[in-house]
């Protein structure tokens, strides 16, 4: 049942360069599982407020996570400047330590980001073995190396946009085939035929992708 109590608060989050600006929803369960959702690219107008990445965080919501979505260095009201990742991952690390923190009785640990952000995402979880979810929205292997997932340590989605003017498919393709070979996880893999790199006028498809994922894999929990 999607959450009564909607109320979402900005916050300021200590980070490595000082305070990180991110918006909050505290789940009412102490044990509801959390989320932490991650942008694409600052210097390409990535923002905490970019479409994809509200959908994806309100979808969490909807859930009853308590999740938590944040403004790299430099974006916003955050300290800072970018750091061509490194920073970035640092960010994202310390929002988790944040988010962590305020939910000790979690049941559950999410990651998820969109583009830019799914890669800070899929790095992360290499280094923080209590996730055990991930959500990577319009990741760019073409862009991007992701051969650090040798093993990707648990199970995830992968959601693309047929459409996607970005990324070939062929690209993600390879991923995806290399990934699903990985014994031990799930990684799942949804193509949303009408969706380009932005999911522009196909945001309905993506919440409706996100909701069946999570729908699924919280069910024991």
């Amino acid at each position: 049942m999607p959450s009564t109590d909607t109320k979402i608060t900005e916050i300021f989050i200590p980070g490595p360069a000082g305070r990180l600006e991110a918006k909050y929803f505290k789940s009412k369960k102490n044990t509801s599982p959390i989320a932490l959702v991650l942008h694409p690219h600052p210097q390409y107008g990535g923002t905490m407020n970019n479409k994809v990445v509200v959908d994806a965080f309100q979808t969490f919501v909807d859930s009853n996570f308590s999740v938590c979505r944040v403004n790299f260095r430099g974006v916003g009201k955050s300290d800072g400047e970018f750091d061509n990742g490194q920073g970035e991952l640092a960010d994202a690390a310390a929002a988790l330590d944040w988010l962590e923190r305020e939910n000790f009785d979690n049941s559950q640990c999410w990651i998820s980001g969109f583009s830019f952000g799914s890669l800070i995402a899929m790095q992360l979880l290499m280094r923080r073995p209590e996730i055990n979810r991930f959500i990577a929205i319009s990741p760019q292997p073409n862009v991007y190396d992701f051969s650090f997932l040798s093993p990707c340590p648990t199970s995830g989605l992968i959601i693309h946009g047929k459409k996607d003017e970005l990324v070939p498919f062929e690209d993600i393709n390879e991923l995806n085939k290399r990934l699903s070979a990985q014994k031990g996880i799930k990684v799942e893999f949804d193509i949303i035929s009408e969706a380009n790199h932005f999911f522009s006028k196909a945001d309905t498809s993506l919440i409706k992708s996100l909701n069946k994922y999570i729908k699924k894999e919280t069910a024991l929990y």
